[in-house]
């Protein structure tokens, strides 16, 4: 077990996946983990040299599978599995196992609602009640004492950033909120589908998942405790051909007297003393180039021409603050370690 001077021992659960190789890319510069365990179903047996060329140089063990792990010797896990799979796996690990679970498969706090969009039971319901929600700005409390830890969903960080403060503070209505958003094709996966091909990604741009998307109820979710009453959004998202980013640009509703500078004045007040969210000056429109690889979050608020309205652009790096990166800020907090720990990366440009 861990202790002030031992390093955290840690696992990665499907660390063949885009998001298992950026946490082991950023873990391997983390002064307080020791990588002891990647596991891989298909490529277990493998180096992961072979598996990530890149990551060739680091002595990082084998790849094995699951139930090859020995539990005993680690301090936490960090699971980047399939959807679906998750729950069992996790329920069935030893107590002393602190996890931060990259699925969707806790996020929903209701197992109904879980059953209802993810279209079967929820097979760890005893354990979903001791999950906490790790949006880390707004749940560091919750965080701190959980063992489990629903790690959001990309699309979900890069909407709930911007718009839980407003509604918090009352500055926007929580009826008619737009969200318009779009991922590279890494937040996809990394297996092999017809959809995610090179020609039938390039030079193209698509809406999917329209009207039905699995992260519609996760951020409604989090708007309604925002709100204090139910909140129904309406959500898009596209595929963008690039490898990595996300963007949301997201229409609101502003209460009456309010303005798109108050609007900005209230986030960049509520962010001021946040390591990794920032709030452009007026004026300024966030790209995704300038959080790339990083695990910032960079807010832009534009006066709209309707009476009333406000355009939010929100902009994340979709497998760090939307996946690997937002999963170790969250271990930083659960160990009581300096949560910007491994994690102080500029943002890559060009």
């Amino acid at each position: 077990m861990a202790n002030s001077t031992s390093p955290i021992r840690v696992g990665i659960l499907g660390a063949s996946g885009y998001t298992g190789a950026e946490l082991v890319r950023m873990l391997l510069r983390h002064p307080g983990v020791e990588i002891c365990a990647l596991t891989a179903e298909r490529q277990a047996g493998k180096p992961m040299a072979e598996v990530f060329p890149h990551l060739g140089q680091f002595n990082l063990p084998g790849l094995v599978k699951i139930e090859e792990v020995a539990w005993d010797k680690l301090d936490a896990v960090f699971c980047a599995l399939p959807h679906g799979t998750t729950q069992e796996v996790i329920a069935g690990l030893p107590r002393h196992i602190k996890v931060v679970d990259l699925s969707a498969d806790f996020r929903l706090s209701d197992p109904a609602e879980y059953a209802t969009w993810y279209g079967h039971e929820h097979r760890a319901v005893e354990l979903q009640k001791e999950v906490a929600y790790g949006l880390t700005e707004f749940n560091r409390q919750g965080v701190r004492k959980a063992r489990v830890i629903a790690n959001p969903g990309c699309y979900p960080t890069c909407s709930l950033l911007p718009l839980l403060p407003l509604l918090m503070d009352e500055m926007i209505e929580p009826g008619g909120i737009v969200i318009d958003a779009k991922s590279g094709v890494s937040g996809a996966g990394r297996d092999a589908k017809q959809q995610n091909l090179f020609t039938e990604v390039s030079e193209g741009f698509n809406a999917y998942g329209v009207g039905h998307h699995r992260h519609m109820p996760e951020i409604e979710q989090e708007l309604r405790l925002a709100a204090g009453r139910p909140v129904t959004v309406s959500f898009t998202p596209h595929l963008v051909p690039m490898n990595r980013g996300m963007m949301a640009t997201i229409y609101v509703r502003m209460a009456d007297g309010v303005t798109a500078d108050d609007l900005r004045a209230t986030l960049t007040a509520r962010y001021e003393s946040e390591p990794f969210v920032n709030v452009t000056a007026a004026g300024i429109a966030p790209a995704t180039r300038h959080v790339r690889a990083s695990n910032q979050a960079l807010i832009g608020v534009f006066p709209d021409r309707t009476p009333r309205g406000a355009i939010i652009v929100s902009v994340i790096d979709n497998l760090v603050k939307g996946a690997s990166g937002q999963a170790i800020q969250n271990m930083n907090v659960m160990f009581g370690l300096g949560e910007t720990t491994g994690l102080e990366q500029a943002p890559l440009f060009p």
